[in-house]
């Protein structure tokens, strides 16, 4: 007999973690995991693009299941019996070396840019501001409980990944970088 999907155990404002323990919904720990897979489902939105290469596409996989990782450390209390792997400095690695090949390909930068150009450029720019907002969330956690600093310097390295990709989608696809006029 298939289970149900829901449990309506959380009906209360509570989750579990990961070790048993209840949360509230709106604790640091759950902010910080919550946006981790928003942050997440808007890197599936753009691996679907069709302007995105099997490359890119390749990345954005390795990325979204390292998010996965990176909720699962997230979501795990202290004093449970599971506790995730490190997250690993070769992670951190992975992805500056993903920022450097699509870097090395760009024009270079001399104005800051706006979002927008072609949607998918604008969408990979909303990922990027997600993970921004993920890795403050992470931060506030962190001055509660220990906190991988590798699952940190991830997220931060993330957002400089898609802003690289935000520039190469839109040079790739011929749309012209939108720049900054100061008024």
């Amino acid at each position: 007999m298939k289970s149900r999907l829901y449990t309506r155990t959380g009906d209360d404002g509570t989750t579990s973690l990961v070790g048993g323990t209840r949360a509230p919904k709106d604790s640091f720990r759950l902010e910080a995991y919550g946006t981790t897979d928003e942050l997440n489902s808007w890197l599936g939105l753009l691996a679907a693009s069709e302007v995105i290469s099997d490359v890119r596409r390749s990345q954005l996989l390795d990325i979204q299941n390292t998010l996965f990782d990176i909720g699962a450390a997230l979501a795990t209390e202290p004093e449970s019996q599971w506790q995730p792997a490190p997250l690993g400095a070769a992670t951190v690695e992975r992805l500056e070396k993903a920022i450097d090949e699509i870097d090395a390909n760009l024009p270079a930068l001399r104005q800051f840019i706006l979002p927008g150009g072609h949607p998918d450029a604008a969408r990979a720019n909303i990922a990027r501001t997600v993970a921004r907002r993920a890795e403050r969330r992470i931060i506030a956690l962190s001055r509660h409980v220990k906190v991988d600093p590798d699952i940190t310097r991830y997220i931060n390295r993330l957002s400089d990944y898609l802003f690289a990709l935000a520039r190469e989608i839109n040079i790739n696809s011929r749309q012209s970088e939108i720049f900054w006029q100061k008024h």
